[in-house]
């Protein structure tokens, strides 16, 4: 890397990080939300915005850590948000996403069910980071999810799988989770390019019909690479690379999903396409 950027990467990062406290946007919306909070269930979806919107954290994340800015920035957009715990693992507190996909996906099952029934919407919008970006396409194609799921977002997702170095690339953001790396993990397992697993879920395609798929990439991604292999394909599937929206984004794999607001703006457009605006450097303080 050349030295100009070892620099301007964390003042990026700074920059994007003073955005998500420093923006009033939060409080100029808040009027026109459903509800204050997130994983309130009493909220209710509006005309404007009639789905709720399930959050889906990554491998070692959790319900709360995960979506400390994004839910935020939604739920002031007056979406109703919902987050859930998923792959936990007996004796394992706090670091989740690492029990088997498939019965993860089948904990998302149950979740967006509650969250339909509560809300009294027909349909939710996934939202999901890292793992959580692609765990929720088996229950999409196995468990019935596509009768009941608009749109998935992806932000940074393994749809077709990483390396173990990839994987561990992840654990300096998480103190402790290094140890787990000696207990059964078959969550990381499953995620490994090639494993039976990812498979099984992207054999015959990467999308089933009547979803709406948007992947949002950053080419500075350390655990999912190359960035290109998140890509899906199919005919109703939107591709992005954030820095083709924002060259001065120097997101890495963690960074995209926990604060960078750039591509908080292109889950915004993917939730609502008929009120996109464009996606770019400035949508920082949006």
């Amino acid at each position: 890397m050349l030295p100009w950027k070892r620099v301007l990467r964390p003042l990026a990062a700074l920059l994007l990080t003073t955005a998500v406290a420093v923006v009033p946007a939060a409080t100029a919306q808040a009027a026109s939300a459903p509800s204050s909070g997130w994983n309130n269930y009493s909220c209710k979806p509006s005309a404007t915005h009639p789905r709720p919107v399930v959050l889906v954290h990554g491998t070692f994340g959790n319900s709360v850590d995960n979506w400390l800015a994004l839910a935020p920035y939604l739920t002031s957009r007056g979406y109703c948000v919902f987050s859930l715990d998923y792959g936990q693992l007996p004796g394992v507190p706090f670091f989740n996403g690492l029990g088997p996909i498939d019965k993860s996906a089948a904990q998302l099952q149950v979740f967006v069910d509650r969250v339909l029934a509560a809300t009294g919407a027909a349909k939710a919008d996934l939202v999901g980071h890292s793992q959580g970006g692609m765990m929720p396409r088996y229950y999409l194609k196995f468990l019935g999810g596509a009768a009941k799921v608009n749109a998935l977002v992806g932000i940074a997702p393994d749809n077709h799988g990483t390396t173990l170095n990839g994987l561990a690339n992840l654990l300096p953001y998480f103190p402790g989770a290094e140890d787990l790396l000696s207990t059964a993990t078959p969550g990381l397992a499953d995620q490994v390019a090639g494993s039976a697993f990812l498979t099984k879920l992207n054999e015959g395609g990467d999308t089933v019909a009547g979803v709406h798929y948007t992947v949002i990439a950053t080419k500075y991604d350390e655990v999912v690479t190359p960035y290109n292999s998140q890509y899906l394909s199919g005919s109703d599937v939107h591709n992005v690379l954030l820095q083709n929206l924002c060259g001065l984004d120097f997101s890495e794999h963690v960074a995209i999903g926990l604060f960078d607001r750039i591509a908080y703006h292109e889950v915004a457009n993917a939730l609502d396409p008929a009120h996109a605006s464009a996606t770019t450097c400035a949508s920082a303080f949006s």
